[in-house]
């Protein structure tokens, strides 16, 4: 059975535990990688595949404190309507780096499924390219664009302890979140931008 995917809150309240975990620094993956290090990239790659709303999941999402991503460099869809899970379709990095960007970055909102509800405005590069390793530990050197560069740049940041709430953009959340959103978010011990509401 795969982990589940932690969150900042759920069902109107915090989850503490999981914000801790969802905040502390990932650790590099020594090379060549161990039994155990081989066992969590599988477990990614494993729970990333059944999450079908998922463009990319880290390690730390699932309570792996290791540098490893999966994100869809293709999104393609079987008979059933589902995202496919062929390889080719996907691409995991192993203590991945941004060695070079591009261009001016560009705000668009994203979500994330470590913070359900809500759309944050975010910048990002346009284009990256990223150092780093496969799932099988072969070197990566690879260029992204456009939005997949987005995505590569979404999940580098779960690798810091990183979120889409950090960066002083708007935050926007469905209307019927309004309570929610207005009376736990907005203590002083959760720091975050104003958040908006909008209709879902």
């Amino acid at each position: 059975m795969s982990p589940a995917v932690l969150t900042l809150w759920t069902d109107n309240k915090l989850n503490e535990q999981d914000t801790t975990t969802l905040r502390r620094p990932s650790r590099e993956i020594a090379l060549p990688y161990g039994a155990e290090d081989l066992r969590d990239i599988q477990t990614l790659i494993e729970t990333f595949l059944q999450t079908d709303d998922a463009l990319g999941l880290a390690a730390p999402q699932i309570g792996i404190n290791k540098q490893i991503i999966a994100f869809r460099t293709k999104c393609l869809e079987d008979k059933a309507g589902a995202w496919t899970k062929e390889e080719g379709t996907y691409q995991v990095l192993v203590n991945p780096r941004i060695t070079q960007a591009r261009g001016e970055q560009e705000i668009q909102t994203e979500g994330c499924l470590s913070c359900p509800w809500i759309q944050a405005e975010v910048p990002r590069f346009p284009e990256i390219k990223v150092r780093g390793y496969n799932h099988q530990g072969r070197k990566i050197n690879q260029r992204y664009q456009d939005f997949l560069a987005r995505v590569v740049q979404h999940e580098l940041d779960h690798l810091a302890g990183r979120l889409i709430m950090d960066y002083g953009g708007n935050i926007y959340y469905p209307r019927k979140y309004q309570d929610f959103f207005s009376t736990v978010l907005s203590k002083p011990e959760f720091p975050f931008p104003t958040f908006k509401s909008i209709d879902n």
